[in-house]
């Protein structure tokens, strides 16, 4: 079905899903979270794919509800305190065409009852990832400043999202212009979006528009882990 906005059931079955974050529950309640939560998302990822085909042809957009761009809703809870087994949030990552996981290059829609954001970037990448956008960083200076000082970025982001090291990276000099940014472990920029634009058809509009915002950063992030944009 074409996209014309998320229901208002989307946010209302999280909200519930909260106070009710266990099997029983979400087995009485499974065709409520297709009809209103996985078509719905499936929906918009399928409008949105000639769109993110314009901003890059790398990055895919899938809507198979299983293997595809949706984020599954259950926890990996093996090393986690919290045992709750739902993720209480909708989420989407278009990822990029050679990676296999959540830590590939990938432009990325949360969709909380919180807060609704659209951005993109790398979390968490493994090591060697993480050591090469280091070295671009350092090596490139004034393209990187180029990219955080853009007026559409600051405007639409503000910032780079992304936890720190608390001391600099090993090999890397703690004087460099740019050591806040070389302590990252993740780079990521994202954009708040109301919530009453996730009711409308717009709601593509506006992903598309903060996808297009992030698009040199990134250029600049593939580029550095090698790989095409």
């Amino acid at each position: 079905m074409p996209f014309t906005g998320l229901p208002k059931d989307f946010f209302d079955f999280f909200e519930e899903l909260k106070a009710n974050n266990n099997r029983l529950w979400f087995e009485d309640n499974k065709p409520r979270f297709r009809a209103s939560v996985q078509e719905p998302i499936a929906d918009f990822i399928e409008d949105m794919a000639p769109r993110l085909k314009k901003i890059s042809k790398h990055f895919v957009a899938n809507p198979k509800l299983n293997g595809g761009s949706v984020f599954r809703i259950y926890r990996d809870v093996r090393f986690s305190k919290d045992k709750t087994p739902y993720k209480t949030h909708g989420a989407v990552q278009f990822r990029h065409a050679l990676g296999k996981d959540a830590h590939a290059p990938g432009f990325y829609v949360h969709l909380s009852t919180e807060e609704i954001r659209v951005g993109g970037g790398l979390w968490t990448p493994p090591a060697p990832s993480l050591l090469r956008i280091r070295e671009s960083i350092r090596d490139h200076p004034k393209q990187w400043e180029k990219l955080l000082t853009n007026p559409d970025f600051i405007q639409k982001f503000e910032k780079l999202d992304g936890d720190r090291l608390k001391r600099p990276p090993r090999g890397f000099d703690p004087d460099h212009i740019f050591i806040e940014d070389l302590k990252r472990k993740s780079f990521f920029v994202s954009a708040p979006i109301k919530r009453s634009m996730a009711y409308k058809k717009a709601f593509l509009d506006e992903a598309e528009n903060a996808m297009i915002c992030a698009k040199p950063i990134m250029r600049f992030l593939c580029k550095a882990v090698d790989v095409p944009f």
